[in-house]
C-alpha cells in the first residue's frame, strides 16, 4: 500500500509540474504578445506637426504633400504617441482604450469633414509604458477622449490606413512651459522601442486675428507673426531651448502669436526629445492668412 501511495503522489507531483510549466510557457507568450511591438529598435525621430485648419484633413495642398512626404521617409513606427494643442486637462493623461474614436472637435465646416473616421487603433500597453516612465507626475488613464482632430487630421496623411496604433498624451494647463518641457525628456525611452512621438500644435497661432480675404494668399503673414517665426526658428535650428521654454518674454511679436500656449506647448514636447547628434529639418514653413504658420520639424540623426 506504501509503495502505492508513493507512486500516487509521485504521479501527482509530475502532472502538477507539467501543469505548472505549460502555465508558465503560456504566461511568457502572453507577455511576449504585449511587449514585442515595443522591442528594441533604432531611435525614431520625433515630428512637431503644424496642423491648421481642420480641413487639411480632407484638402489636397501643399502642408498634406509635405505631411506625406515625412511619413514616407520615416521608419514605420509600432505606434504613435500624440501631444495635441487640442487635449487640455487638469492634471497628465493618456488614452488608454483599445478603439479609440474619432473626435470631430470643431465647428462651422462641411458635413465631408464631420463624416471623416480615422479608425486607428488604441494601445493600452504604450499607454501603460508611458504610465509607468513617466516619474514627474501620476499619469491617468483615460478611457473617454479619443483621437481629436489635432491628431487624427495629421496622421491620416502619414499612415491612412489607420494600421498604426495611436496613444494621445494631454496637455496640464495648470503647468508651466519648463515642467512640459522636463516632462517630455521622460518620454525619450520611448524612441527606442519604435514608437513615433508627434507634436501637434501651431507656432504662430492667433484665430483672433486671421486675415480671412488672404488664406488664398500664398506665405501672407503679418510682421510680427514673421518676426515671431524667424525668432523661434533661430533658436531651434541652434538649439536654444531655453528662449522658447521662456516665450513669455520674448516681447510682443511672441505675445500676439501665441496669445494662448495650448497650440505652442507641442513643439516643446518636440524639442524636448531632441539628442546631442541629432539635427532638426523644417518643412511646410509658410505663414497662412497672416497670423497662423504651418511650420513643422523632424528630429533625427544627422
Amino acid at each position: 500500500m506504501n509503495s502505492f501511495l508513493k507512486n500516487v503522489d509521485l504521479k501527482s507531483f509530475l502532472n502538477s509540474l507539467a501543469t505548472l510549466a505549460l502555465t508558465g510557457t503560456m504566461k511568457l507568450n502572453t507577455l511576449s504578445k504585449i511587449t514585442e511591438p515595443f522591442a528594441s529598435t533604432d531611435q525614431m525621430p520625433v515630428l512637431f506637426l503644424g496642423h491648421g485648419s481642420p480641413m487639411n484633413a480632407i484638402e489636397e495642398n501643399e502642408f498634406v504633400t509635405g505631411f506625406r512626404n515625412v511619413g514616407s521617409r520615416i521608419p514605420k513606427p509600432s505606434a504613435i504617441l500624440c501631444v495635441s494643442a487640442h487635449w487640455e486637462t487638469r492634471g497628465t493623461f493618456v488614452t488608454g482604450m483599445e478603439h479609440p474614436m474619432t473626435i470631430h472637435d470643431f465647428g462651422g465646416f462641411p458635413k465631408s469633414l464631420f463624416d471623416v473616421q480615422y479608425p486607428a487603433p488604441g494601445s493600452p500597453e504604450l499607454a501603460k509604458e508611458t504610465k509607468a516612465i513617466v516619474k514627474k507626475t501620476d499619469v491617468g488613464l483615460d478611457e473617454k477622449w479619443g483621437l481629436d482632430h489635432g491628431a487624427w487630421s495629421v496622421i491620416k496623411h502619414l499612415y491612412p490606413n489607420a494600421d498604426v496604433p495611436v496613444i494621445q498624451l494631454s496637455l496640464d494647463y495648470y503647468q508651466t512651459p519648463q515642467y512640459h518641457y522636463e516632462l517630455a525628456k521622460e518620454l525619450v525611452s520611448l524612441r527606442k522601442r519604435g514608437v513615433l512621438i508627434i507634436g501637434s500644435g501651431n507656432m504662430v497661432h492667433n484665430l483672433r486675428m486671421v486675415a480671412w480675404d488672404k488664406l488664398d494668399t500664398d506665405n501672407y503673414g503679418y510682421d510680427w507673426a514673421l518676426e515671431a517665426s524667424d525668432k523661434m526658428k533661430k533658436f531651434i535650428l541652434s538649439g536654444d531651448h531655453q528662449q522658447l521654454i521662456n516665450f513669455q518674454s520674448q516681447g510682443k511679436a511672441f505675445d500676439l502669436a501665441i496669445p494662448t500656449p495650448e497650440h505652442y506647448l507641442p513643439l516643446l514636447y518636440a524639442l524636448a526629445l531632441k539628442e546631442g547628434n541629432e539635427k532638426v529639418s523644417l518643412f511646410n514653413d509658410k505663414a497662412v492668412g497672416g497670423s497662423l504658420t504651418m511650420t513643422s520639424l523632424k528630429i533625427d540623426k544627422a
